[in-house]
């Protein structure tokens, strides 16, 4: 991966390498064009020296007298501070201002001499073996008119050229270098100038992307970067809101789902939890936390669930259904279930909405066993006394014995219909006190009250020899209804002697702990199995229907009781023993 660098260091030294490059090329086209000009300027005076000297050489070509050339290119060279040197077509030398031509090369194959034998003006430059120095030689061809006879070529060391030009490329350097470092300067100066807004732009992208939205980036001179800064800080403020908006509607519905009794969960197509309120997550008693984006075979271990959202996430219905749980106690929860879509209609899950509905299946049931009971027990009385009827009023029963026997059972089922009838129509009007809350309330004591409940059921247990005792201070008492209170305590001495053997006895109490009062009354009889305790206060329920009705109950004895105790704000509680007994509560409000 490629290191990465800031914007300064990639603008910076772009500009400083184009500088560079540039006064580079400069300085090297300059020193170039300037050497070139002295050397032509040299090789122009060189060839008009030639040309001065053409006219005085030539007279001593033909005849030919070496000896004159060669001292006057001496007496001329010296004066004029140049090389001169003058050679026949052959190459040979036969004058030359600084040598001896008799000891000196030939000179045929010397490039400027070749150019001239064409006619030309020859031009070199090249390092002279004989003055130990770069020399520049022009050379011009001298003819009859009619063809060459020889060539004046005359030369200068050009190292003074060079000196020259070194020291004013030295001094086009320093100045090249001066450029370069203010150019950097401004490169420098330049680049933070447009980085700097850059970096400004990033510093508030930063703040963005850490969430903080109310930062604005600053306004440059920059148009581009101004206009960058504009747009981002609208974008910014543009987030925010929709942002802000999103938490409050996510906030909403959290505390819609949460305020919901009914627990909602929401399944992505792999059955991972995605959603979830507090209600749901209570129902499987867990945090909704602890069980977001993991999938339902992980965290709730209930095949029936489980079995519903797969079907529910292959169906595009709504589908509905009742699972049950077991913890602490059966619980019927009532699911139905919901595609969720995406903005193409595509579904992306499901969404379960979760209801306990155990107190409403339990009162369903309840409504049911209380019709079919109610019909019973109106049934078979009924049925009893019709067929008595008919067998006296179409039957030929003359024995007087036999005809009061009848009547006797008549008498009996139809006292039992009236008691039936009387316990309903108190229990509705009990009931009717409850809901409205119209009970007329009192402070009493409530020892008086047990006693007058002992008194009326005293006679029924002196049948059986059972013996009721008392154990209540004067001093407790509480807001009541006496009658309502009374009726609800013979209700519970008459079932206390009804299901206690003979010579037994029964334990009546009154207490005060934490603001309530509690009247217990305790017996020694036959006692409750646990599995029906939980359905002991519902109407017409029997733990032993034969031995209830032989012992001519109604079965709403205890549902009365019940409602007197709801109705004080109070509520009943049992505990008991199969052979051993059973403890009947009622807790009241103290006054």
């Amino acid at each position: 991966m490629r290191k990465k660098k800031r914007l300064l260091w990639q603008l910076f030294p772009s500009y400083l390498l184009i500088t560079i490059v540039s006064l580079s090329a400069v300085t090297w086209y300059a020193s170039n064009s300037l050497r070139n000009f002295f050397l032509d300027q040299t090789a122009a005076d060189l060839l008009v020296r030639a040309h001065l000297l053409e006219k005085q050489i030539i007279q001593f070509l033909g005849p030919l007298d070496a000896n004159v050339i060669d001292a006057l290119c001496k007496e001329i060279g010296q004066s004029s501070a140049t090389r001169i040197t003058v050679i026949l077509p052959s190459g040979i030398v036969i004058g030359d201002s600084n040598e001896d031509p008799a000891i000196m090369d030939n000179h045929a194959l010397r490039p400027e001499v070749i150019e001239a034998k064409k006619g030309n003006v020859g031009r070199s430059i090249r390092f002279s073996t004989t003055l130990q120095q770069n020399m520049m030689y022009v050379a011009i061809p001298l003819s009859d008119h009619k063809r060459i006879i020889a060539v004046i070529r005359t030369s200068l060391p050009i190292t003074a050229i060079d000196k020259e030009l070194k020291s004013i490329q030295s001094k086009i350097a320093l100045g090249g270098l001066l450029i370069a470092l203010l150019a950097a300067g401004i490169c420098l100066y330049v680049s933070r100038r447009i980085s700097q807004p850059i970096e400004k732009v990033k510093e508030g992208a930063e703040f963005f992307a850490r969430g903080d939205l109310s930062h604005r980036l600053p306004e440059t001179d920059l148009i581009e970067i101004s206009s960058l800064a504009d747009t981002m800080n609208k974008m910014a403020s543009q987030l925010d809101d929709r942002i802000k908006t999103i938490i409050n509607q996510k906030n909403e519905l959290e505390a819609v789902l949460s305020g919901m009794i009914e627990g909602v969960i929401a399944f992505d197509m792999d059955e991972r939890i995605i959603s979830i309120n507090q209600a749901a997550a209570g129902i499987f008693e867990s945090i909704p936390k602890d069980m977001l984006n993991r999938s339902i075979q992980e965290v709730i271990r209930n095949p029936e669930l489980q079995q519903f959202v797969t079907q529910a996430l292959s169906s595009t219905d709504n589908l509905e259904g009742d699972i049950t749980l077991y913890h602490e106690g059966e619980r019927i929860i009532y699911l139905h279930s919901t595609p969720l879509r995406d903005s193409n209609s595509d579904q992306i899950g499901v969404l379960v909405v979760m209801n306990d509905v155990t107190r409403v299946r339990r009162l369903e049931n309840i409504r049911r066993d209380f019709a079919a009971n109610v019909s019973h027990e109106i049934k078979t009385p009924l049925t009893a006394i019709k067929g008595f009827v008919e067998t006296l009023r179409y039957e030929s029963v003359k024995n007087p014995e036999e005809i009061e026997r009848f009547h006797s059972i008549i008498e009996k089922h139809v006292n039992r219909l009236t008691a039936i009838l009387e316990d309903l129509i108190s229990l509705s009007r009990i009931e009717q006190y409850d809901e409205k809350k119209e009970i007329d309330l009192e402070k009493r004591g409530i020892k008086e009250i047990i006693q007058k409940a002992i008194q009326n059921c005293q006679e029924k247990a002196e049948k059986k020899s059972i013996n009721i005792d008392l154990s209540c201070d004067e001093k407790i008492s509480a807001m009541i209804d006496s009658t309502l209170l009374e009726q609800a305590i013979v209700n519970l001495l008459d079932n206390a002697i009804n299901y206690s053997n003979k010579e037994s006895s029964i334990h009546v109490s009154a207490s005060l702990k934490d603001s309530e009062v509690i009247i217990s009354v305790q017996d020694h009889g036959i006692g409750i199995a646990k599995e029906h305790i939980p359905r002991l206060f519902e109407r017409f329920y029997r733990v032993d229907k034969a031995r209830s009705r032989t012992l001519g109950g109604t079965g709403l004895g205890l549902a009365i009781v019940k409602h007197i105790a709801q109705a004080h704000e109070g509520r009943i509680h049992v505990e008991s023993t199969p052979g051993k007994g059973s403890t009947f509560e009622i807790y009241l409000p103290s006054a």
